[in-house]
This record gives structure tokens, C-alpha cells and sequence, in this order.
């Protein structure tokens, strides 16, 4: 799978990233190689949150997709 990132400068030095397909994904680092590493556990972490299972008898269905 491939995520775009868009890195930031802080003002106060190193680096921050945010990925906008996945809202609330953010991390920052002092360094890039610190940043990149950051940003795939940021990644993997809002990947594997869970979310909360439908009400009984909702007409829903239920997909899980690999990607």
C-alpha cells in the first residue's frame, strides 16, 4: 500500500507530517530517518484501530478488505 505524506518544517526545528487520506494521522521527528520511521508506525497504529461493531439488527454488512 502506498500513502502520500505531506512533510512540514517546524518552527522550532525538525519535522512533522501529516497524511490526509487517513484524518488524524500525524507524527514528527527531529531528523527525516526519524520522521519516515515515525510516520510508518504513526500509519500502521490508525490503520489498526478498531471501530465499533453495529447495533443488532441494523441492516448492515460487515467487509473486511485486504490492501
Amino acid at each position: 500500500m502506498k500513502l502520500k505524506a505531506i512533510v512540514h518544517e517546524a518552527e522550532e526545528g525538525g519535522y512533522w507530517a501529516e497524511v490526509p487520506a487517513i484524518p488524524g494521522c500525524a507524527t514528527q521527528g527531529e531528523t527525516m530517518d526519524e520522521l519516515l520511521a515515525n510516520l510508518r508506525e504513526a500509519i500502521e497504529g490508525c490503520l489498526s484501530v478498531d471501530i465499533a461493531p453495529p447495533k443488532p439488527g441494523a441492516n448492515l454488512r460487515i467487509l473486511e478488505v485486504a490492501v
